[in-house]
């Protein structure tokens, strides 16, 4: 029997979105809200960025994250807590002038990305498995600076979600894994319809699976529109599931999503009406082997 299906919610995202869609929220008591109230539409992880309270821009600050992570643990709420390292990769080269980066790049060392997972110390915490065009510039995530962010998630004693946006992300993951740097039972998360990266359709999602090694534990999520019927596909090829206004900012064609929750539940109903159990974050966390919440 099919074990229940984990939905993770990404609540706010690093892209540009703050004040251009009222849903998005951006200070740390909005986020951490956002957060329990997706749990308690049936999420049972919470992916989580941060942005700057005044601007909504992206951020790094590691009390920003501190104060979503204890506002989110005083609530009471059982969600399980993933952090992400995928801030201060993005690259926009300046076209007049080589080895500059342009206005819009946001890069940071691999030390600063992850300060947040070393002082906090979250269940789980994703780790970019390459590069890729993203829109219109790039994400740059070298091997070295994948090896340092894995040093630092080993050290916190943190599960890490490997997100892979093509297959030769999977193949370096795969090797990583054989070195050591990567533990043997990572979270796979496929990333899908990301512009300019793997398309969103079940022939890429059933090819990235058959690349996994034996018995992983993962899931897959679409871009925009793709999101809903990505939630299906993964869930029916045994996958779990992310939804959020990080990927999508629509709970249907042409009408804005109005929270987190709304997409969670409409994420709900897919799986239900799928006749697939909604994983709870205990279930998740037997599943994915993370310590019983405290």
């Amino acid at each position: 029997m099919k074990k229940p299906t984990i939905i993770t919610c990404a609540v706010t995202g690093g892209d540009d979105t703050a004040g251009r869609f009222a849903a998005i929220p951006v200070t740390p008591g909005q986020i951490a809200d956002s957060a329990v109230q997706a749990c308690n539409a049936g999420a049972a992880i919470v992916h989580i960025h941060v942005r700057d309270p005044e601007t909504g821009k992206p951020s790094l600050d590691v009390a920003l994250y501190r104060e979503v992570v204890e506002r989110i643990r005083d609530s009471g709420s059982q969600v399980i807590v993933n952090l992400t390292t995928g801030a201060g990769a993005r690259l926009l080269p300046d076209n007049h002038k080589p080895n500059t980066a342009a206005a819009g790049s946001n890069l940071r060392t691999p030390e600063e990305r992850c300060a947040h997972i070393l002082a906090l110390k979250p269940e789980v915490c994703t780790l970019d498995m390459g590069s890729l065009n993203f829109g219109k510039g790039v994400l740059v995530n070298v091997p070295a600076h994948i090896e340092t962010i894995a040093a630092v998630i080993r050290e916190a004693g943190s599960k890490p979600e490997l997100e892979v946006f093509d297959t030769g992300h999977v193949e370096l993951a795969k090797h990583m894994i054989d070195r050591g740097l990567i533990p043997q039972d990572p979270l796979w998360q496929v990333v899908l319809g990301v512009p300019w990266g793997a398309p969103a359709n079940p022939e890429t999602m059933m090819h990235f699976r058959s690349q996994l090694p034996s018995g992983a534990k993962w899931a897959a999520f679409g871009i925009g529109r793709h999101e809903f019927p990505m939630v299906a596909q993964a869930a029916l090829l045994g996958g779990h599931v992310r939804v959020g206004l990080e990927d999508n900012l629509y709970l249907s064609r042409g009408v804005e999503a109005t929270s987190n929750a709304q997409l969670v539940e409409k994420a709900v109903r897919v799986l239900e009406s799928l006749d697939i159990e909604v994983a709870t974050p205990s279930q998740a966390r037997a599943q994915l082997g993370l310590r019983p919440a405290s």
